[in-house]
């Protein structure tokens, strides 16, 4: 095919992606026109990607309820494997998929779609070697655990639940990749769709595996790789049989070729996004720690578990600014990039304000949610205040992290994560709780003051003083090094 026939034909399968010819077309039009032009190309991502990341966090939640009806050593087994062993090579196994945000996006900002295929067949070569050198924690997990202090008898059952995700845990190696090579180039309903349907088989066979057959705790494990794999096949059978007819053309050998450097980019990838998943799970190792800690962790899991929630919607954002500012600069528009930019943050934010209303009028409400104990409730009223804020500061990080995944600063946040959490948030949330003696607030108070807003702010000042014709220059440069010079489309 020519390469001008494929051009053509990629704008009638992607009207959304601006062209070259309209932008000072579009540089006339006035400022409100503008932002609804923008904020349609924002939401035709967000919402689809609201509605998985819910749907998939839901899946979660249901497997564990499941295990709770089972007893309280299963519920607290499944918990263990859930958030210790699948959490961690979850955080960096998806944080490696979103090196494939930069590169498909700019790829498909710039129009060549050929190496949207052979860069998500790199990130699959890569992901399942992470999986394969994981694969301890999983094998393992048992006497992991009892180094972590857990006792013996959940240690024994959270080792032999582990094992039995070992197919979830590669499942994150193709879905993640798929998910986002869709993404990057628009097609974002079939992901909602395949989403749904993983979600409603989730609760089909977690009654027949738990219920009908009676297996037990391994029958919740196997709920979940079996809901999982249905939304790999889903994704992988669009793409595959002609949902992609540009972006994917067959196996490619190129997928074997430059895997160093994406290696380099997706580990940093990792890295960024690790060191922000695991912040607040030491925040609650932390509050284990105190005195009489049973009704603070009480307390502070209710409110990080309605944080986890509505959490799913900046985390919405923040893929969606990553693909449209990956976008606007694959296709050399700097100023539609910082446009891009402006626009989702202004709108997580007002969405973030939205929740933070919510918290605060109802406060002293929250905690009747997951529990009737008059200490917790008083607990729950009192970090409330906190987890306003948090929610507040979660409507901006994560849209100015998604610039920087957009425009390939992975590397560079990375540093600023690890100093701001670990150099300065974590010191800060010990000092505060321990030193000054104020508990679970202290730790939170500092975690937030030191780590979060600190990341936030800095974020904010270099994002501001982003030269963003130069951010496009270098989106070309990358492209025309990763692209093979035979499959040129422009």
């Amino acid at each position: 095919m020519k390469s001008d026939e494929v051009s053509a034909l990629g704008e009638a399968k992607f009207p959304l992606l601006e062209d070259h010819n309209l932008r000072d077309e579009r540089e006339e039009q006035d400022l409100p026109r503008r932002v609804w032009i923008e904020s349609k190309k924002l939401w035709h991502i967000v919402g689809p990607a609201i509605f998985s990341r819910v749907a998939s966090y839901s899946m979660l939640v249901i497997t564990q309820a499941f295990a709770g009806h089972l007893g309280d050593l299963e519920l607290a087994a499944i918990s263990i494997a859930n958030n210790v062993i699948v959490g961690f090579d979850f955080g960096l196994l998806l944080g490696m998929a979103s090196a494939l945000e930069t590169l498909c996006g700019q790829a498909f900002g710039a129009k060549k779609y050929y190496m949207l295929g052979v860069y998500m067949q790199r990130s699959w070569i890569v992901l399942t070697l992470c999986c394969v050198l994981l694969l301890p924690l999983y094998l393992f997990a048992s006497p992991f655990l009892k180094l972590l202090g857990q006792p013996t008898e959940l240690a024994e059952l959270s080792g032999v639940v582990s094992m039995w995700m070992i197919p979830l845990h590669f499942s994150f190696a193709f879905q993640f990749p798929l998910q986002r090579f869709l993404q990057s180039q628009l097609k974002t309903g079939i992901i909602a769709w395949v989403s749904l349907v993983s979600f409603l088989v989730h609760i089909f066979v977690s009654w027949l595996f738990v219920y009908k057959l009676q297996w037990g705790v391994i029958g919740t494990a196997a709920t979940l790789n079996f809901s999982w794999w249905v939304l790999v096949f889903g994704l992988m059978g669009y793409t595959f049989f002609g949902g992609c007819p540009l972006s994917w053309t067959g196996f490619s050998i190129e997928a074997f070729s430059g895997l160093w450097e994406f290696v380099k980019l997706s580990a940093a990838s990792g890295v960024m996004l690790c060191l922000e998943n695991w912040y607040y799970r030491i925040l609650i190792l932390m509050t284990g720690n105190l005195k009489n800690a049973e009704i603070a962790v009480d307390a502070l899991s209710i409110c990080m578990t309605i944080n986890g929630w509505e959490l799913m919607i900046p985390l919405a954002f923040f893929a969606a600014t990553g693909v449209r500012v990956a976008n606007e600069l694959g296709a050399g528009n700097g100023k539609g990039a910082k446009f891009a930019t402006q626009v989702s943050v202004v709108t997580s934010i007002i969405v973030g304000v939205f929740f933070w209303i919510l918290i605060m009028v109802f406060h002293n409400d929250l905690g009747y949610i997951f529990s009737s104990s008059p200490a917790v409730l008083d607990a729950v009223n009192k970090l409330s205040l906190l987890l306003a804020f948090t929610i507040l500061l979660n409507s901006v990080q994560p849209v100015l992290s998604g610039v920087a995944v957009g425009s390939g600063w992975q590397s560079y946040v990375a540093y600023i994560n690890l100093g701001c959490y670990y150099l300065v948030g974590v010191p800060l949330g010990f000092l505060m709780g321990w030193y000054f003696h104020q508990g679970v607030m202290g730790i939170w108070a500092g975690m937030i003051l030191g780590g979060t807003a600190l990341q936030t702010l800095v974020l904010v000042i270099i994002t501001l003083r982003c030269d963003w014709e130069k951010e496009a220059e270098k989106a070309k440069l990358h492209i025309t090094k990763w692209s093979n010079p035979k499959h040129q489309l422009n």
